[in-house]
Protein backbone atom coordinates (compact mmCIF):
# COMPACT_ATOMS: atom_id res chain seq x y z
CA UNK A 1 0.00 0.00 0.00
CA UNK A 2 1.41 3.51 -0.79
CA UNK A 3 -0.87 5.37 1.91
CA UNK A 4 1.23 3.56 4.99
CA UNK A 5 1.85 6.91 7.01
CA UNK A 6 0.70 6.32 11.12
CA UNK A 7 -0.35 9.99 11.96
CA UNK A 8 -1.01 11.54 15.80
CA UNK A 9 -2.55 14.39 16.04
CA UNK A 10 -3.80 17.07 18.40
CA UNK A 11 -1.75 18.57 21.09
CA UNK A 12 2.14 19.40 21.10
CA UNK A 13 2.68 20.96 24.43
CA UNK A 14 5.55 21.05 27.21
CA UNK A 15 4.41 19.22 30.39
CA UNK A 16 5.71 21.56 33.63
CA UNK A 17 6.47 18.90 36.05
CA UNK A 18 7.87 19.30 39.20
CA UNK A 19 11.47 18.23 38.16
CA UNK A 20 11.49 20.47 35.03
CA UNK A 21 9.85 20.96 31.30
CA UNK A 22 9.30 17.72 29.26
CA UNK A 23 7.62 17.30 25.86
CA UNK A 24 4.17 16.01 25.69
CA UNK A 25 0.89 15.64 24.32
CA UNK A 26 -0.70 12.24 23.06
CA UNK A 27 0.17 12.76 20.00
CA UNK A 28 3.56 13.16 19.89
CA UNK A 29 3.64 10.17 22.15
CA UNK A 30 2.33 8.11 19.78
CA UNK A 31 3.98 8.76 17.10
CA UNK A 32 7.21 8.68 18.41
CA UNK A 33 6.39 4.67 19.51
CA UNK A 34 5.15 4.11 15.73
CA UNK A 35 8.58 5.48 14.53
CA UNK A 36 10.48 2.71 16.98
CA UNK A 37 8.95 -0.24 15.26
CA UNK A 38 9.70 1.10 11.69
CA UNK A 39 6.93 2.44 10.70
CA UNK A 40 6.51 6.07 8.89
CA UNK A 41 4.76 8.54 11.61
CA UNK A 42 3.80 11.79 11.25
CA UNK A 43 3.10 14.37 14.45
CA UNK A 44 0.44 17.32 13.48
CA UNK A 45 -0.06 19.53 15.21
CA UNK A 46 0.46 23.49 16.19
CA UNK A 47 3.23 25.82 18.07
CA UNK A 48 3.36 29.12 18.61
CA UNK A 49 6.09 31.67 17.27
CA UNK A 50 7.97 31.46 20.69
CA UNK A 51 10.79 29.80 22.25
CA UNK A 52 8.67 27.12 23.96
CA UNK A 53 7.61 26.14 20.06
CA UNK A 54 10.47 26.13 18.61
CA UNK A 55 12.19 23.95 21.30
CA UNK A 56 9.25 21.28 20.69
CA UNK A 57 10.49 21.07 16.87
CA UNK A 58 14.08 20.95 17.73
CA UNK A 59 13.59 18.37 20.29
CA UNK A 60 10.82 16.28 17.65
CA UNK A 61 13.88 16.45 15.03
CA UNK A 62 16.72 15.50 17.49
CA UNK A 63 14.14 12.11 17.96
CA UNK A 64 13.90 11.84 13.84
CA UNK A 65 10.13 12.16 14.68
CA UNK A 66 8.67 13.63 11.49
CA UNK A 67 5.94 16.55 11.98
CA UNK A 68 3.87 18.67 10.20
CA UNK A 69 3.27 21.73 12.79
CA UNK A 70 2.05 24.51 11.64
CA UNK A 71 3.37 27.96 13.38
CA UNK A 72 0.11 29.83 14.65
CA UNK A 73 0.06 33.27 16.57
CA UNK A 74 -1.01 31.58 19.78
CA UNK A 75 1.24 30.51 22.48
CA UNK A 76 3.01 27.09 22.71
CA UNK A 77 0.70 24.38 24.99
CA UNK A 78 2.15 23.87 28.30
CA UNK A 79 0.35 21.93 31.32
CA UNK A 80 1.18 22.45 35.18
CA UNK A 81 1.72 18.48 36.32
CA UNK A 82 1.73 17.49 39.65
CA UNK A 83 2.13 13.89 40.82
CA UNK A 84 0.29 12.01 43.51
CA UNK A 85 2.22 9.93 46.11
CA UNK A 86 1.87 6.82 43.83
CA UNK A 87 3.70 8.77 40.61
CA UNK A 88 0.17 9.60 39.23
CA UNK A 89 -0.21 12.91 37.55
CA UNK A 90 -3.01 15.51 37.78
CA UNK A 91 -3.14 17.84 34.74
CA UNK A 92 -4.05 21.91 34.77
CA UNK A 93 -4.16 22.20 30.63
CA UNK A 94 -3.66 26.00 29.43
CA UNK A 95 -6.50 27.23 27.39
CA UNK A 96 -6.10 29.57 24.09
CA UNK A 97 -3.16 27.85 23.04
CA UNK A 98 -1.30 27.01 19.33
CA UNK A 99 -2.47 23.37 19.85
CA UNK A 100 -6.34 25.17 19.57
CA UNK A 101 -5.55 26.29 16.91
CA UNK A 102 -4.35 23.55 13.92
CA UNK A 103 -5.25 25.02 10.47
CA UNK A 104 -6.33 22.66 7.59
CA UNK A 105 -3.59 23.30 5.07
CA UNK A 106 -3.42 21.95 1.46
CA UNK A 107 -0.52 19.95 2.73
CA UNK A 108 -2.82 18.30 5.41
CA UNK A 109 -5.29 17.40 3.34
CA UNK A 110 -2.29 15.79 0.92
CA UNK A 111 -0.92 13.96 4.33
CA UNK A 112 -5.09 12.40 5.22
CA UNK A 113 -5.30 10.78 1.91
CA UNK A 114 -1.73 9.20 2.39
CA UNK A 115 -2.81 7.88 6.06
CA UNK A 116 -3.55 4.65 6.60
CA UNK A 117 -4.18 4.85 10.74
CA UNK A 118 -4.69 8.24 12.78
CA UNK A 119 -4.84 8.43 16.66
CA UNK A 120 -6.85 10.49 17.58
CA UNK A 121 -8.25 12.33 21.20
CA UNK A 122 -10.87 14.24 22.98
CA UNK A 123 -8.74 17.09 24.14
CA UNK A 124 -7.76 18.31 21.26
CA UNK A 125 -10.88 18.69 19.89
CA UNK A 126 -11.86 21.58 22.90
CA UNK A 127 -11.89 24.37 20.79
CA UNK A 128 -13.53 24.87 17.51
CA UNK A 129 -10.59 25.42 15.29
CA UNK A 130 -8.98 22.05 15.62
CA UNK A 131 -11.93 19.48 16.50
CA UNK A 132 -13.26 21.09 12.82
CA UNK A 133 -9.10 20.21 11.09
CA UNK A 134 -9.31 17.01 13.01
CA UNK A 135 -12.99 16.06 11.54
CA UNK A 136 -11.93 17.13 7.81
CA UNK A 137 -8.79 15.17 8.39
CA UNK A 138 -10.76 12.13 9.06
CA UNK A 139 -13.29 12.58 6.65
CA UNK A 140 -10.63 12.95 3.79
CA UNK A 141 -8.84 9.47 4.79
CA UNK A 142 -8.94 6.38 2.66
CA UNK A 143 -11.39 4.13 3.83
CA UNK A 144 -11.24 0.46 4.24
CA UNK A 145 -9.99 -3.05 5.49
CA UNK A 146 -6.50 -1.74 6.39
CA UNK A 147 -7.87 1.61 7.31
CA UNK A 148 -7.46 2.62 11.20
CA UNK A 149 -9.00 5.71 12.72
CA UNK A 150 -8.25 5.18 16.34
CA UNK A 151 -10.09 7.56 18.85
CA UNK A 152 -7.86 7.46 22.26
CA UNK A 153 -10.70 9.45 24.67
CA UNK A 154 -8.43 10.99 27.19
CA UNK A 155 -11.05 12.89 29.55
CA UNK A 156 -9.36 16.21 31.15
CA UNK A 157 -10.51 18.32 33.09
CA UNK A 158 -13.74 18.78 31.65
CA UNK A 159 -12.71 19.65 28.28
CA UNK A 160 -15.09 17.20 26.62
CA UNK A 161 -18.94 17.43 25.87
CA UNK A 162 -21.24 14.37 25.40
CA UNK A 163 -21.69 15.64 21.43
CA UNK A 164 -17.66 15.30 20.48
CA UNK A 165 -17.45 11.99 21.87
CA UNK A 166 -20.80 10.58 20.16
CA UNK A 167 -19.22 12.35 16.90
CA UNK A 168 -15.51 11.15 17.64
CA UNK A 169 -16.87 7.27 18.41
CA UNK A 170 -18.95 7.33 15.00
CA UNK A 171 -16.04 8.58 13.20
CA UNK A 172 -13.75 5.62 14.55
CA UNK A 173 -13.22 2.47 14.22
CA UNK A 174 -10.70 1.33 16.97
CA UNK A 175 -12.10 3.04 20.52
CA UNK A 176 -9.35 2.93 23.28
CA UNK A 177 -10.66 4.07 26.86
CA UNK A 178 -9.17 3.45 30.44
CA UNK A 179 -11.72 1.93 32.89
CA UNK A 180 -12.55 5.30 34.70
CA UNK A 181 -12.87 7.19 31.12
CA UNK A 182 -16.16 4.00 30.46
CA UNK A 183 -17.56 5.09 33.45
CA UNK A 184 -18.11 8.75 32.66
CA UNK A 185 -19.34 7.88 29.38
CA UNK A 186 -21.57 5.47 30.51
CA UNK A 187 -22.89 7.74 33.07
CA UNK A 188 -23.29 10.29 30.10
CA UNK A 189 -24.45 7.79 27.40
CA UNK A 190 -27.13 6.33 29.88
CA UNK A 191 -26.13 2.92 30.63
CA UNK A 192 -24.57 3.07 34.13
CA UNK A 193 -25.61 0.02 35.69
CA UNK A 194 -23.76 -3.23 33.96
CA UNK A 195 -20.73 -4.52 34.30
CA UNK A 196 -17.57 -2.94 32.27
CA UNK A 197 -17.36 -5.80 29.67
CA UNK A 198 -21.11 -5.52 29.04
CA UNK A 199 -21.16 -1.80 28.39
CA UNK A 200 -17.93 -2.58 25.86
CA UNK A 201 -19.75 -4.84 24.03
CA UNK A 202 -22.98 -2.14 23.65
CA UNK A 203 -20.24 0.53 22.36
CA UNK A 204 -18.74 -2.23 20.10
CA UNK A 205 -21.80 -2.67 18.42
CA UNK A 206 -23.36 0.57 18.52
CA UNK A 207 -20.93 2.19 16.66
CA UNK A 208 -19.63 -0.84 14.40
CA UNK A 209 -16.32 -0.58 15.70
CA UNK A 210 -14.04 -2.89 14.65
CA UNK A 211 -12.28 -3.25 17.86
CA UNK A 212 -12.79 -1.51 21.06
CA UNK A 213 -9.38 -1.13 23.74
CA UNK A 214 -10.01 -1.18 27.32
CA UNK A 215 -7.05 -0.41 30.07
CA UNK A 216 -8.14 -0.90 33.79
CA UNK A 217 -4.63 0.18 35.20
CA UNK A 218 -3.14 -2.84 37.67
CA UNK A 219 -6.15 -5.37 36.38
CA UNK A 220 -4.97 -5.69 33.37
CA UNK A 221 -6.10 -4.48 29.82
CA UNK A 222 -9.50 -6.02 27.27
CA UNK A 223 -9.52 -6.31 23.51
CA UNK A 224 -12.82 -6.98 22.50
CA UNK A 225 -13.85 -7.38 18.46
CA UNK A 226 -17.34 -8.85 17.29
CA UNK A 227 -16.82 -12.37 18.59
CA UNK A 228 -14.06 -12.95 20.98
CA UNK A 229 -12.60 -11.05 23.57
CA UNK A 230 -8.50 -10.73 24.65
CA UNK A 231 -7.61 -10.03 28.33
CA UNK A 232 -4.23 -9.83 29.21
CA UNK A 233 -2.21 -9.10 32.70
CA UNK A 234 -0.85 -6.08 33.97
CA UNK A 235 2.79 -7.19 34.68
CA UNK A 236 4.25 -5.93 38.15
CA UNK A 237 6.91 -3.41 37.30
CA UNK A 238 8.86 -0.67 39.58
CA UNK A 239 6.81 2.72 38.22
CA UNK A 240 8.99 5.58 37.85
CA UNK A 241 6.45 7.37 36.22
CA UNK A 242 2.83 6.62 34.44
CA UNK A 243 3.10 9.49 32.08
CA UNK A 244 2.80 8.58 28.54
CA UNK A 245 1.98 4.57 29.22
CA UNK A 246 -1.16 4.61 27.47
CA UNK A 247 0.09 6.03 24.30
CA UNK A 248 2.51 3.63 23.83
CA UNK A 249 0.29 0.58 24.01
CA UNK A 250 -1.80 2.29 21.68
CA UNK A 251 0.98 2.61 19.27
CA UNK A 252 2.55 -0.86 20.08
CA UNK A 253 -0.98 -2.41 19.69
CA UNK A 254 -1.71 -0.23 16.36
CA UNK A 255 2.28 -0.78 14.66
CA UNK A 256 1.67 -4.96 15.37
CA UNK A 257 -2.08 -4.65 13.83
CA UNK A 258 -0.54 -2.45 10.79
CA UNK A 259 2.12 -5.37 10.09
CA UNK A 260 -0.40 -7.80 10.02
CA UNK A 261 -0.03 -9.31 13.58
CA UNK A 262 -3.42 -11.46 14.94
CA UNK A 263 -5.13 -9.15 18.19
CA UNK A 264 -3.80 -11.48 21.03
CA UNK A 265 -0.41 -11.07 19.86
CA UNK A 266 -0.59 -7.01 19.12
CA UNK A 267 -2.12 -6.91 22.91
CA UNK A 268 -0.28 -9.23 24.48
CA UNK A 269 3.32 -6.60 22.47
CA UNK A 270 1.21 -3.35 23.96
CA UNK A 271 1.42 -4.30 27.57
CA UNK A 272 5.01 -4.86 27.59
CA UNK A 273 5.68 -2.21 25.37
CA UNK A 274 3.62 0.07 28.12
CA UNK A 275 5.15 -1.68 31.19
CA UNK A 276 8.43 -0.71 30.21
CA UNK A 277 7.84 2.86 29.63
CA UNK A 278 6.22 3.11 33.78
CA UNK A 279 9.70 2.13 34.70
CA UNK A 280 11.18 5.02 32.71
CA UNK A 281 10.85 8.49 33.51
CA UNK A 282 8.97 10.74 30.86
CA UNK A 283 6.39 10.02 27.94
CA UNK A 284 8.86 8.98 25.12
CA UNK A 285 11.95 6.31 26.51
CA UNK A 286 13.76 4.57 23.75
CA UNK A 287 12.64 1.02 23.99
CA UNK A 288 15.06 -1.77 23.87
CA UNK A 289 15.83 -4.18 21.01
CA UNK A 290 14.08 -6.93 21.91
CA UNK A 291 10.89 -5.04 22.14
CA UNK A 292 11.33 -3.69 18.65
CA UNK A 293 12.47 -6.67 17.59
CA UNK A 294 9.10 -8.28 18.05
CA UNK A 295 7.66 -7.08 14.78
CA UNK A 296 10.88 -7.17 12.99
Amino acid sequence: MNNTIVVGMGEALWDMLPEGKKIGGAPANFAYHVSQFGLDSRVVSAVGDDELGAEILENFHEKSLNCMIEKVPYPTGTVQVELDTNGVPCYNIREGVAWDNIPFTPALEGLARQTRAVCFGSLAQRSVVSRETINRFLDVMPDGDGQYKIFDINLRQGFYTKEILCNSMRQCNILKINDEELVTVSRMFGYPGIDLQDKCWILLAKYNLKMLILTCGVNGSYVFTPGEVSFVETPKVTVADTVGAGDSFTASFVAAILKGRPVDEAHRLAVEVSGFVCTQNGAMPVLPDYLKERLG
